[in-house]
């Protein structure tokens, strides 16, 4: 009798756990449309926080969507430039890498690359600008900002070749590696065990001494050619009293401080006739892509 209250009474146990199982399944494994619906809506919070200038709370947003909904680009993308614009470069190039890679539309694709490129243009990486702006016209060849950024990407690149890659910090370092050779070599030069007579004996003090010195006065004249020693030439190579010290010499491809600034300048006023082409498009009521920040 027992095993057959058993035999029905453990079905009903099963259907029971069933019954309050499958509602926390259906829970966890929350429909994609209910969960991108959500993260729109905490999108357009963010957005409404950014209308107030408060950042924090639009990015706390800006990862509640993507958190929420992780296919959403257009998240991703918006929390890259809003990194951007906080001067948080590398976590802007890494939001802007994930809209890339989700984004399906080209418009989105086009935009996140061209960001990418001005966060690398900013980290004066500019080799990885010149490949974020390729992959940016892949997606739109017809952006004008675009082209003249890659274009201005591969002038910097080529100045930045120029210089063997490293500017003057590289040949700073090279000199100093270079002196701290040659003092370590006039130091071993100068050291040494006792001179030895030819039959073992160390010779005399005095004599030896006397023969080291015209060894290296010989040694001072052969080097020296007829220049100055360091001390004379550091000592006629500082400014005179009243005399304005020196400027350091440009290394030749190197740009001044000037050309710098005439650069800046072309490209603000490029952007400029950028910015009016786009307005003469709105006027015209032609779409209009979304402005990219640089």
């Amino acid at each position: 009798m027992m095993k057959r209250i058993m035999r029905h009474y453990l079905p009903k146990m099963l259907f029971l756990g069933l019954f309050f199982y499958i509602p926390f399944v259906a829970l966890a494994q929350e429909d994609p449309k209910v969960a991108a619906k959500t993260a729109k809506k905490y999108m357009q919070e963010a957005e409404d926080a950014l209308a107030d200038n408060d950042m924090a709370t639009a990015e706390a947003y800006y990862r509640k969507a993507i958190a929420k909904d992780p296919a959403n680009a257009e998240a991703k993308y918006n929390l890259g430039n809003l990194y951007y614009n906080k001067e948080i470069t590398g976590q802007a190039l890494e939001r802007h890498r994930a809209a890339a890679t989700t984004a399906e539309e080209k418009p989105l694709k086009h935009d996140a690359f061209h960001n990418q490129g001005n966060a690398y243009m900013k980290q004066k990486k500019y080799s990885e600008a010149v490949e974020a702006y390729k992959q940016s016209l892949r997606n739109n060849p017809n952006d004008d900002e675009t082209r003249y950024n890659l274009a201005l990407a591969k002038k910097m690149l080529e100045e930045e070749q120029k210089q063997g890659g490293g500017g003057d910090k590289n040949e700073k370092d090279k000199q100093e590696q270079d002196k701290q050779k040659q003092d370590q070599k006039e130091q071993q030069d100068g050291e040494g065990d006792k001179e030895q007579s030819e039959d073992g004996k160390p010779e005399d003090k005095e004599g030896g001494d006397q023969k080291e010195d015209e060894n290296k006065e010989g040694e001072k004249k052969k080097d020296n050619a007829g220049q100055p020693d360091d001390k004379e030439q550091q000592k006629n190579e500082q400014p005179k009293e009243g005399e304005e010290p020196k400027q350091p010499q440009q290394r030749p491809g190197q740009l001044s401080p000037q050309q710098i600034k005439n650069l800046l300048e072309a490209m603000g006023n490029e952007e400029k006739k950028v910015q009016e082409k786009i307005n003469a498009k709105k006027a015209k009521g032609m779409p209009v892509q979304t402005d990219k920040d640089w």
